[in-house]
């Protein structure tokens, strides 16, 4: 592994960390910038201002750590990867001592161990909790370090009681601060990486403790339900709001007919909860694991995914139309996409005003909801009332969305239930099932189609591509292969923070059929040049934002992705923890894999989303059904009509 310069993540770096970044810069490699350091009697050679801790991993030295996350800024704060550096008169913090002049170090002596050993000891003294009741037993970063320390009885005691009472106030966020070992992980998520700033320390010494505004419960403040803290806090103190003994009551009553809805994000990482390696996908074994388990009927939600492109594409058409045509000043260009309800939330806390922005368009598990209990209950004589809809989410703000309380067009909750990557895994563990060793099985009809474009959706940039091989196809006449090899998008792809591109429209061709009713012809937008972006993670997404507040760039955007956690819904807050960028990376490869793969691979092609604009939607995209079912209308404030 290459060593991991200390990283700014927000604006709101702390200083010291600022100043290791300047130490850093001053001492290019170029220019000589490196340094020697002799770890445990090997030598290591690193680039000025590199951690002990980078230095250490570099050459294979492990150093135990607690409050250090590679997404996340120095915070040194529980000193369990203490060291000693020769002429220093203190252990020093590892994950925070730069080196900026040749060093001698020794990770593992009896005094280091020693100290080690009694801060897991104080941290317990303060860990109320059974471990076996716990959501994260044999997944906790503190109990791992206990067992490694030899840890074997409560040296400083144990608390007898709870301190603090368990906020369940949010639909997607638990909070159990009697778990907590104030690593602060949590703040410097929200703060730096989301730059939300919904939980902070409060109180000094041993009266710290974290809070939120006014020690509100966390379903009463700014919080977007994004659960990026859950997936970096090293002990069970966050954890998603699980309904799985709801879902597994529905399976087990008859009178229900129970179907779920998976996304391509946890098909690609689900293997991590069985002992795969990131990145492994189980898309196929995952429909058999269902079966088993005892849904009625497993969907594919990228059906849905290749809806919304058809919907929220229509949309920009017409806005574009609208503005440029029409010549309407009223109409909200760039349009914004809507599918990340974490990104959503954030938008209607922070930039109410840019609302009319966002695509009316439902998330694809939304509309998904929306279909099975309207379409899908005709078609096969089900009453909507005995039909429990569940989603298969890497989201821990799809469970706040699907409780909504306008998200029930379809006359009933059009989603009843969101599972996490996680709580799904402990399903079918539970139902005795090991799914990597189970055989492959297809989606049921009649939502079993899906193209590659629908894969995609699960990383970041996915939206926006998928969005450019159905609209460059449908305004140009012409094969998106011919202008992208394979179909693949590669500019708006990677992890860049913010993604901006260009894409000229030289010619365009006849309007095809499914849209004839809106657009009489494409010659308005011949010789224009489309302007999209795409930013991920809220952080990155406030930088865009503010430079549209400005006037920048982006505000001359005509479309832009959003996406509220790091890497899209790959790195989403219901996904297996632990979470890295190395393992979003190998996540988003299986997903592109898996893209390329298909035999269809624009959302426009899908079979089964022309049948249900024959069959049900017949007013074509953007009607007055698909309105009604598939869209939702914003009004100022964050407010919804119907």
């Amino acid at each position: 592994m290459s060593p991991t310069p200390i990283q700014e993540t927000g604006s709101r770096a702390p200083k010291s960390q600022q100043s290791l970044t300047i130490a850093r810069s001053a001492g290019d490699e170029a220019i000589g910038g490196t340094v020697t350091a002799s770890i445990n009697g090997q030598e290591v050679k690193v680039p000025l201002g590199t951690t002990i801790l980078a230095a250490a991993e570099k050459i294979g030295v492990r150093i135990p750590t607690l409050c250090h996350h590679p997404d996340l800024c120095v915070a040194g704060v529980c000193r369990v990867c203490v060291v000693e550096v020769e002429g220093q008169r203190t252990l020093q913090a590892a994950c925070a001592f730069p080196i900026t002049s040749p060093i001698k170090v020794l990770t593992h002596t009896r005094k280091v161990r020693q100290s080690r050993r009694h801060v897991i000891d104080l941290l317990l003294s303060e860990h109320y909790g059974e471990c076996y009741a716990c959501g994260r037993n044999n997944n906790c970063e503190l109990q791992g370090l206990a067992k490694e320390y030899g840890v074997d009885f409560f040296r400083f005691g144990h608390p007898s009681k709870p301190k603090y009472e368990i906020d369940r106030s949010s639909y997607s966020v638990i909070r159990d601060n009697d778990k907590c070992v104030l690593c602060r992980r949590c703040v410097r998520t929200c703060i730096d990486l989301q730059e939300v700033g919904t939980i902070e320390v409060a109180g000094r010494s041993d009266k710290s403790y974290i809070t939120t505004f006014k020690d509100k419960p966390l379903g009463d403040v700014v919080c977007i339900n994004c659960g990026q803290c859950i997936n970096r806090c090293p002990t069970g103190a966050l954890r998603a709001n699980d309904p799985t003994d709801e879902v597994w009551a529905a399976i087990d009553d008859p009178k229900k007919h129970v179907v779920i809805q998976t996304a391509p994000s946890p098909r690609a990482a689900i293997g991590e909860c069985f002992g795969l390696e990131p990145g492994a996908p189980l898309t196929y074994e995952l429909n058999t694991a269902l079966r088993m388990c005892g849904f009625d009927r497993i969907f594919d939600t990228n059906f849905t995914a290749d809806l919304t492109i058809i919907e929220e594409g229509t949309e920009l058409i017409l806005r574009l139309y609208k503005a440029l045509v029409g010549k309407d000043a009223n109409i909200a260009l760039p349009q914004f996409t809507s599918c990340s309800p974490g990104w959503v939330k954030y938008l209607e806390h922070f930039y109410a005003e840019y609302i009319p922005n966002l695509s009316s368009a439902k998330s694809p598990q939304q509309m998904f909801g929306a279909v099975i209990k309207t379409y899908y209950a005709e078609k096969h004589g089900i009453d909507p009332k005995d039909i429990i809809t569940v989603a298969l989410m890497p989201c821990s703000a799809k469970k706040f969305e699907c409780n909504r309380s306008e998200m029930d067009d379809s006359g009933y909750k059009d989603v009843d239930y969101g599972l996490t990557t996680r709580e799904l895994a402990k399903m079918i563990s539970e139902a005795g099932l090991e799914l990597p060793k189970l055989p492959k099985s297809d989606f049921d009809a009649p939502f079993g189609t899906a193209t590659g474009s629908g894969v995609i959706f699960g990383a970041t940039g996915g939206v926006m591509e998928a969005a450019l091989r159905t609209v460059i196809e449908l305004v140009t006449g012409t094969k998106v292969e011919s202008l992208f090899e394979k179909a693949n998008i590669i500019p708006v792809r990677g992890f860049e923070g913010v993604k901006y591109v260009e894409l000229p429209i030289n010619e365009v061709g006849p309007v095809p059929d499914i849209l004839k009713h809106l657009v009489p012809d494409w010659n308005w937008l011949k010789g224009a040049t489309l302007k999209v972006a795409v930013a991920h993670g809220t952080a990155n997404a406030k930088k865009v934002m503010e430079d549209i507040k400005a006037g920048g760039k982006f505000s001359e955007c005509h479309f832009i992705e959003f996406m509220g956690c790091p890497g899209g819904c790959i790195g989403g807050g219901g996904q297996p923890i632990p979470t890295s960028p190395e393992i979003r990376s190998a996540r988003a490869k299986a997903i592109y894999a898996e893209d390329a793969a298909y035999e269809v691979r624009k959302s426009h092609e899908n079979p089964d989303v022309l049948t249900i604009y024959n069959e049900f939607l017949t007013d074509g995209p953007c009607g007055h059904k698909s309105h009604k079912l598939l869209h939702t209308h914003y009004v100022p404030r964050g407010k919804y009509i119907e």
